[in-house]
């Protein structure tokens, strides 16, 4: 009986390469987001223009993708594998409020959630507050957020506001704004023209 072709398993080219692959994933675990070609440069004291002829040459063979257009949009392939990769460690990467708008603040932590919500990309916030307590997101909790290219109205979200505050709520689109509505009646809507999300709420962890 035939037996099935061993899946052959992707790898950078040069050493160089793999430099490169594995500092995205490790900014990425770290602060959430993926590091600009100056910084990749600048850990390894390479140019700016090396960097970009590496990246290249990976996205040609699919290892990783990117937007042109759109600053820290680096993404590693899915089925790329790298040296003690952990797939099911999500990055921790700071406190999201619930009430009023806070300051961002990123925090160095991890969070292991044994392969629940894994997936590329993903990142967790804790929740500060009590304006989602209707949608059983209490203070404390801890949100597993995904990023995504399409947001759909009543979605549940990581929104960072025009003076750098973050928020998390649910969105509507109204007119040429939008409305970020809490779930508790002792808070009030916020509304806003213009909104970034960093990603849409996919699970809730709670420590009990």
């Amino acid at each position: 009986m035939p037996t099935a072709a061993k899946k052959k398993k992707t790898r950078p080219a040069t050493p160089r390469q793999s430099q490169i692959l594995i500092f995205i994933r490790d900014y990425r675990r770290e602060h959430g987001y993926s590091p600009t070609l100056q910084e990749i440069g600048d850990h390894l004291s390479i140019s700016k223009v090396t960097v970009f002829e590496h990246l290249s040459v990976l996205e040609e063979r699919g290892l990783v993708y990117r937007d042109r257009h759109k600053a820290r949009s680096l993404e590693l392939a899915d089925h790329l594998e790298l040296p003690d990769e952990r797939p099911t460690l999500v990055p921790l990467v700071g406190r999201i409020a619930a009430g009023s708008p806070i300051e961002a603040i990123q925090s160095p932590e991890t969070l292991d959630l044994e392969k629940l919500f894994a997936k590329k990309g993903n990142f967790v916030l804790q929740v500060q507050g009590e304006s989602m307590i209707d949608d059983h997101i209490r203070d404390g909790d801890f949100v597993v957020c995904e990023k995504r290219k399409t947001i759909r109205d009543g979605d549940t979200v990581v929104a960072l506001l025009e003076d750098g505050d973050a928020t998390l709520k649910r969105i509507y689109k109204e007119g040429k704004g939008f409305r970020l509505q809490p779930a508790n009646s002792n808070f009030k809507p916020i509304r806003t023209d213009k909104v970034d999300v960093q990603g849409v709420v996919v699970g809730v962890v709670r420590r009990v």
